[in-house]
């Protein structure tokens, strides 16, 4: 990379994950000066996490590739439970999500599928990772960040930058060298995960899980119709590390009584699950990102989902400081997402130890109480759309932080835009499309009065209304009130009345002006 690029970079992003990936992409599509770093000589081999939420694909939808990571997944339409050997309950995602999401379903995306194609979207904006590149150690000086980097043939490399992302992992060197705490633990078992050849009833295109009073086991659909991965549990085996465990060590009882006939093992490995959260999100002009901020169980398919969400949140904050907003507005950062990651962990923990643990009262769940619970509890649909809600993430809100201001309707600020589908009002079709711009902009549901078209007008700064109907009453959403949206499609600001001085107002007191096209602005604090 020329010298003059490397002096220039804003933000310097440690690690080449999904999340560092995402990051990497959002801050070039705001026309922030990135680079980005990754110790390993190749992207993962391996398919790692395999959910895409529907919340991450609303953000895809942002970026405009949304459609082609759909293509190249595979919907998981459904989820069936069973316990015993025997199916207990069915849940259709499309009936779980109706009316909550453009997405309502996941999807199966394997992570070294879906890294590759990351990688190809920032290619195509000039960025390449920088491989066998590591970060050796930072300093803070007053306004930017001196950065030690060992490059591929050991040489080091002294780099003058804006801001560093620790998107690096559980093991994050970033996270090391701020001295930020990571606490937490360990279960006690040692889990499998296979990607396997396999025919049997499980084997139906959707999601499986299978509880045993002894056992537990997930089946993901893989493309084709013999591909899954299996994800299971070991039962220790004092004698052995876990990088000698094979397939030969799992054990077949459930796979028998599931009638999984497994043909062939294209790929075998072992894991510890952790659940860990750091104590703090920001050291100064660094900041921690998924796995280097927080790990957890795979219960529900969110620690890859999570850390795409702390990109997002991070990227456009970034973006606003680096164009001259106020150098508070990125405290949010950690007091938005640090929340959501302890509630995250002690969730995912406690439903994760019910379902591994061998103390007999977990078994007696597993095996007894949960095949006659579930079923009942999932049969309101108040229950179901709360499933749909949590494990997609569209619940997710800010509605404590500094940031969110105003309740109109049901709509709080802080809270995720409601979506709404339009029938043939002329207007696209939802509510989501101008999102597209991540920008900042104003959504009137029903009229916009002179005082807010002129105000949002004198601000440069987006304006759409939409005629009212009963999708937006059964949503909560306010007529003729303003719903301020930042640019990562959460309510800002719902102000009742659609006053606009008020929003003005918000958007002054932050030094948040409209985006420039092209590059940003030099942060005046980064020279």
């Amino acid at each position: 990379m020329a010298r003059a690029a490397i002096e220039e970079t804003e933000v310097l992003i440690v690690g080449a994950g999904p999340t560092g990936l995402v990051l990497a992409l959002w801050l070039t599509r705001l026309g922030v000066r990135v680079r980005i770093l990754d110790k390993a000589p190749q992207p993962g081999t391996t398919s790692r996490a395999m959910a895409v939420q529907a919340r991450t694909l609303e953000f895809y939808a942002q970026l405009g590739i949304a459609d082609t990571v759909i293509q190249s997944g595979r919907w998981a339409t459904a989820i069936n439970l069973w316990s015993n050997g025997k199916p207990t309950a069915h849940l259709e995602f499309g009936v779980l999500g109706a009316g909550l999401s453009p997405f309502p379903y996941a999807l199966i995306y394997p992570q070294d599928e879906h890294e590759r194609f990351l990688i190809e979207c920032l290619a195509a904006e000039g960025i390449h990772v920088e491989r066998s590149t590591e970060l050796a150690g930072f300093q803070h000086a007053d306004c930017s960040v001196r950065a030690q980097i060992v490059k591929p043939d050991g040489t080091r490399e002294f780099c003058r930058v804006g801001y560093i992302a620790g998107c690096d992992g559980a093991h994050s060197i970033v996270r090391e060298r701020l001295g930020i705490g990571f606490p937490g633990g360990t279960y006690e078992h040692t889990f499998y995960v296979a990607d396997v050849e396999a025919s049997g009833p499980m084997m139906n295109g959707e999601l499986n899980i299978a509880f045993d009073q002894e056992d537990f086991l997930a089946l993901f659909p893989l493309k084709g119709e013999k591909g899954a991965r299996l994800i299971g549990m070991l039962r220790d085996r004092p004698d052995m590390k876990d990088g000698d465990l094979t397939w030969n060590d799992v054990s077949q009882r459930v796979i028998a009584r599931l009638q999984l006939d497994v043909r062939r093992v294209n790929w075998f490995s072992t894991y510890r699950v952790h659940h860990r959260v750091a104590e703090h999100f920001r050291g100064g002009r660094a900041f921690l990102l998924g796995d280097a901020a927080h790990i957890h169980s795979p219960v529900g398919g969110q620690g890859m989902n999570t850390g795409i969400g702390d990109a997002v949140n991070l990227a456009w904050k970034l973006a606003a400081v680096l164009r001259g907003a106020q150098p508070a507005l990125l405290d949010s950062y950690e007091s938005e997402r640090i929340g959501f990651a302890k509630r995250l962990v002690a969730t995912t923990d406690q439903a994760f130890t019910e379902v591994t643990s061998s103390r007999p009262t977990a078994r007696l769940i597993r095996g007894q109480l949960a095949p006659r619970v579930a079923p009942l509890f999932l049969s309101f649909a108040s229950a179901r759309r709360f499933v749909f809600r949590t494990v997609s993430q569209t619940a997710i809100h800010y509605r404590g932080s500094a940031l969110s201001k105003g309740i109109a309707g049901a709509v709080r600020g802080g809270d995720r835009l409601p979506w709404i589908k339009f029938g043939s009002n002329g207007q696209g079709e939802d509510n989501f499309a101008p999102l597209k711009s991540l920008d900042w902009q104003v959504h009137v549901y029903g009229d916009a009065g002179p005082e807010m078209r002129d105000g949002c007008a004198r601000r440069g700064l987006p304006l759409h209304v939409f005629p009212y109907d009963d999708a937006m009453r059964h949503a909560g959403l306010r007529r003729n009130a303003a719903y301020l949206l930042r640019p990562d499609g959460y309510v800002a600001m719902a102000e009742p009345d659609g006053k606009a001085a008020a929003v003005e107002s918000y958007l002054a007191t932050r030094g948040i002006g409209p985006r420039r096209q092209g590059a940003a602005r030099t942060d005046p604090h980064f020279h």
